[in-house]
Order: C-alpha cells, then structure tokens, then sequence
C-alpha cells in the first residue's frame, strides 16, 4: 500500500463531505481507516532543541512502558481497524527492548503500513534488519541540520557519524528487503539554508521521501525562536530547487509551497482528528477509553462515533475546526 498515494488523494478531493461519507462507511462496516500512532516508551535519547524534551518539567510527567500483556490487548483493541501503524510518535521507540514484537504484532493483525519514527542514534545494520524481517515498511528519520556542527547542536546528545552509519546500513539493505526511507526535516531561520547542500551529504540511494517542514511551537523548548520572516522570500527559490535535485534522484518530496504566514487548517486536514489514534502507556485514543475491558466498536458506539462521522457531512468548513495545525504538503512523486 503506498500511503504517500493516499496522501496525495486526500489533497485531490476537496470535498470535506466526500470524505466524511467515507469514513462513515469505512466505520460501519468495520474496515480499517486509522492512523495509529504509538510510543510503546515515554523516553528519549536524546535532548533536541526543538523537542519538548528539553523541557524539564514535562519530561517528569512522561513516564512508563508498555508490559508484554498490555501490548498484546492493545493490539488486539486497534490494530484490526488500523490502515497504517505508526512506532514512535512523540518519544524515541528504539529505547523499547521489544521493538520488533510490536512490528510483528501489526503484521499478525495485518496492518498494510507498518513505519517507525525514531532519530535513528540507536540503530545498526542489525537492529535494521531485525525490524525488516518482523514486517516492518518504513522508517522515519528526524533530522534538524545537514552539517554536523548544527545537527549535533539541534540534536543534542547524538551523534552525526552513528546517524550518517544508520543510512549506509539502509543503503546496502535496500539491495535485499523492500522498505522505504523518509527523512522529516524540521527546519528554522538557523538551519534553513545549509538544505542547499543536502544531497551533498545525504544519499540519494539511501532514502525515498524527504519532508520539509516549518518549525512549530510544540511545547515550552529550549529553541524558542518562531519568526521564519526573514527566511520566507528565500523559501521558494531554494525548495525550487531541492525539488529538482529530489527528481534527479528519483526522491519523493513533501513540502509546502511557501511558509505559511500564521496558524490555519486547511480542507485536508479537516479528516485528521476522526483519523488520528493516539496510544501510549498513558493514553489510549479518546479520554474513557478503557482498552481492557472495551472494544473499539463498544467503545464507539458508546460516544456517539458513527453519529458524529454522520454529522460532520452536513457541516460547513468553518464548523469543523482542527485542533492540530495540519499543511498543505505538495507531494511529488518522481
């Protein structure tokens, strides 16, 4: 399944009715629709400082792991309703010892897209391939500078040649499994222009997808610094650009056509929030939600869910109010 097509889709219908229809029917007759994105580990490895993991006193509230039995009941809750398995949402999944298990468990539920995020600080070929074989489709790589002297100043506590190793570990296994590489660059006024030397650093033959996006204000972070004004008449000459080194090589990319100039939604995102299952030692989808005792369709038909999808096909755009800040990508395949 290429959830990048997906994407594109959504984009191309701008009937937010059309797609409320949808998922109402995909709802009712029990068919697969979510995003499922899981931190099976409230922690991380690293000390980014765009992440609100520099901030203290959040940190002290993220806490736990999930138990060998409690992974197994949330799969068997969600998995089955799954379109695409997210590992790794807000914290670092490679810090999980039973990563791969959670990659076999959307294989034994048959989740068509199984991808993790992670800052790839703790992979090896081993650990690559491990994840591979249990079913795995793709990893997604954090990355917030190109030169080393800024990526280990915004990613603090990594290591840029361990970095730079997990992508030559993906290069050689390219050869061997089917699987896809995207890279999530987040960039700001400081780390924006050393882009132009991506692929002087960065492989082609090493990953598929490269995502562009704009700093955002996620938290109370150590790199407080929003303002992209000073940037955004350069923005598109130097996109333009990358755009036309990514179809050289053959580079999937993701990214607005200009920085927008404050917080909207947009008509494809409006979906977002009834698509969007959020699961965590700590939370599991909707506030009441209890995973153990209650089944998604139970649990659904308890908030009124199917009533709400309904409803949302007669509402205007303005009715329907996003609570994430969701961009317009432009997805290019090539």
């Amino acid at each position: 399944m290429n959830i990048y097509k997906l994407l594109q889709l959504n984009r191309k219908i701008k009937s937010h009715r059309i797609k409320f229809l949808g998922l109402y029917m995909l709802h009712k007759f029990n068919q697969r629709y979510l995003a499922v994105n899981i931190d099976p580990v409230m922690a991380c490895n690293l000390r980014c400082k765009m992440c609100y993991f520099t901030d203290a006193d959040y940190v002290k509230t993220l806490k736990g792991q999930f138990k060998e039995d409690e992974l197994n009941q949330v799969a068997k809750t969600i998995f089955k309703r799954a379109l695409k398995l997210q590992i790794g949402c807000g914290t670092e999944p490679t810090l999980y010892k039973d990563l791969v298990k959670v990659v076999e468990l959307g294989k034994t539920y048959k989740v068509p897209y199984i991808s993790i995020t992670t800052n790839a600080n703790l992979l090896d070929e081993e650990k690559i391939e491990a994840l591979l074989k249990a079913g795995l489709s793709e990893f997604t790589i954090s990355l917030h500078g190109v030169h080393k002297e800024s990526y280990e100043n915004f990613m603090q506590k990594a290591s840029y040649e361990k970095f730079h190793n997990a992508f030559k570990a993906f290069e050689k296994l390219k050869k061997q499994y089917d699987f896809k590489v995207r890279i999530n660059y987040t960039f700001n006024k400081d780390n924006f222009y050393e882009l132009a030397d991506f692929f002087k650093h960065f492989n082609g033959e090493s990953f598929d997808i490269l995502q562009i996006r704009p700093i955002q204000k996620i938290g109370n972070t150590e790199y407080n610094d929003f303002d992209l004004d000073s940037i955004r008449d350069d923005y598109p000459k130097l996109i333009k650009d990358i755009r036309t080194q990514c179809k050289e090589n053959h580079i999937t990319l993701l990214a607005p056509n200009n920085i927008p100039k404050n917080q909207s939604t947009n008509a494809s995102s409006l979906i977002f929030d009834y698509t969007f299952c959020y699961v965590s030692p700590q939370k599991f989808w909707k506030d009441g939600f209890d995973y153990n005792n209650e089944s998604f369709n139970t649990y659904s038909k308890k908030i009124g869910w199917s009533k709400q999808l309904w409803s949302n096909i007669f509402k205007s755009e303005k009715e329907l109010k996003s609570m994430a800040n969701r961009l317009n990508y432009e997805i290019e395949f090539n």
